[in-house]
């Protein structure tokens, strides 16, 4: 069972980039897309064998649903405006990019360096979950895990470095599809990924022990020197 969970978090990242990429751009003869779909690929098979491979307990909570209890409600709402809106710019950079072409798209230069944002969020979510066995995929607190304040990897620069990926991996793969309207529409998930961090926190601040302490070591929720 364990085996085929490893097997399927390889396979359903890469099916659901081709259906919402693919599908609404009407053909399959896209380079860019295809270079998207073998980055997921590589990078999913390398996050499965790496990360999850030997840490059972935290495949087990990815797989749990977006909406779960204990999660406070407000991020069950969050939860499922950041799936809208991500899947809502997957299916709109397509249409850009062969219908609608609202604000063209970048050079080789530009497309180049979103290509390298995308493998780095990926990259960088990746280690954040090496890092962190309690890296849910809502916002709640681990009681029955014994969940302690994680403060060392990327959470010693960023209190959030899986968001911080998640935000370079949505503005990078736009730019490297060639679709600037694209990439400004990534500005809606990453918002509501602001949005849970203010609820993440307030919520650890109140029940995880230890975790105003490592708020006052690390300043920065996001982005170093910035926020």
């Amino acid at each position: 069972m364990f085996s085929l969970k490893l097997v399927f978090g390889v396979i359903f990242p890469v099916v659901f980039y081709v259906l919402l990429l693919f599908l609404p751009a009407g053909t399959v003869h896209w380079w860019r897309g295809w270079v998207v779909v073998g980055v997921v690929l590589v990078m999913g098979t390398a996050t499965m064998l790496a990360v999850f491979s030997g840490n059972e307990g935290l495949l087990n909570e990815r797989y749990k649903p977006p909406l779960q209890k204990g999660q406070p409600l407000a991020d069950k709402i969050l939860t499922l405006l950041l799936v809208a809106t991500y899947f809502l710019q997957l299916v709109f950079i397509p249409l850009d990019v062969f219908r609608f072409k609202l604000l063209g798209g970048p050079g080789l230069l530009v497309s180049s360096a979103g290509l390298i944002l995308f493998v780095v969020g990926w990259w960088l979510m990746a280690l954040s979950l090496k890092q962190n066995t309690f890296a849910a995929p809502v916002v709640k607190y681990q009681e029955e895990r014994k969940q302690t304040v994680i403060d060392s990897g990327p959470y010693a620069v960023v209190r959030h470095p899986m968001y911080a990926g998640g935000a370079l991996l949505m503005a990078g793969m736009p730019l490297w599809l060639e679709s600037y309207a694209g990439a400004l529409l990534a500005g809606a998930p990453i918002a509501v990924l602001a949005a849970r961090i203010v609820i993440e926190e307030r919520l650890l601040s109140s029940e995880l022990a230890g975790y105003d302490a490592y708020v006052r070591r690390v300043r920065y929720r996001l982005i170093p020197l910035l926020w």
